[in-house]
């Protein structure tokens, strides 16, 4: 009996008799195989969205489970991509699910060795405070040429990432050229 089954098992029997001669359909498949099931079948929802990587903004269905990115592939929806993403795109769910993803706020003194975690309020009145000093510091109403009336600070400058979209960049530019900085760029230029 058990000779009789192995023999029935065995792919080239199992193409002969399931009619799969070329040996492309179910004939060639194990019951290991079968009962493989993909991740996303799990998922509680898909969420489209954008890769962070580059001014390109390929678009990307990303599959969520608990709260957590299970998977992520290329949206064909998307005009820019059509459903395509480079490799960089197609392993960007390491960026949100990598152990050694630092989610803190960490700060290192200067001339020091370790590193400092802080509470998200601290760091951002740090950031305030230098902000402030640096614009103070450096503030230029006139120049050494002569012009006036300058109203402007050369020691704070902005460099924008390539996947802030227009909106986000409208608002950066209005800001920086609120505090007086004249040196606002964008990578996705560079």
């Amino acid at each position: 009996m058990k000779l009789a089954k192995v023999f029935l098992d065995w792919p080239v029997i199992r193409q002969v008799r399931q009619g799969d001669l070329l040996g492309r359909g179910p004939a060639v498949t194990s019951g290991a195989t079968r009962a493989v099931r993909p991740r996303i079948e799990e998922a509680d929802r898909v969420v489209q969205s954008v890769c962070p990587y580059c001014a390109v903004g390929c678009g990307q269905r990303v599959w969520v489970k608990d709260e957590r990115v299970i998977h992520i592939e290329g949206d064909d929806d998307s005009p820019i991509s059509r459903g395509r993403l480079c490799p960089k795109g197609s392993a960007s769910e390491q960026l949100v699910n990598n152990a050694s993803r630092v989610t803190t706020v960490r700060y290192r003194r200067p001339y020091g060795t370790d590193w400092e975690h802080l509470d998200l309020e601290t760091a951002s009145d740090m950031i305030a405070d230098r902000f402030v000093a640096t614009r103070r510091a450096y503030w230029q109403d006139h120049d050494d040429k002569g012009h006036t009336d300058l109203r402007r600070t050369m020691g704070i400058a902005f460099l924008g990432g390539a996947t802030l979209d227009n909106e986000e960049n409208y608002l950066i530019k209005k800001l920086f050229t609120a505090a007086g900085a004249i040196q606002i760029e964008n990578q996705a230029r560079i």
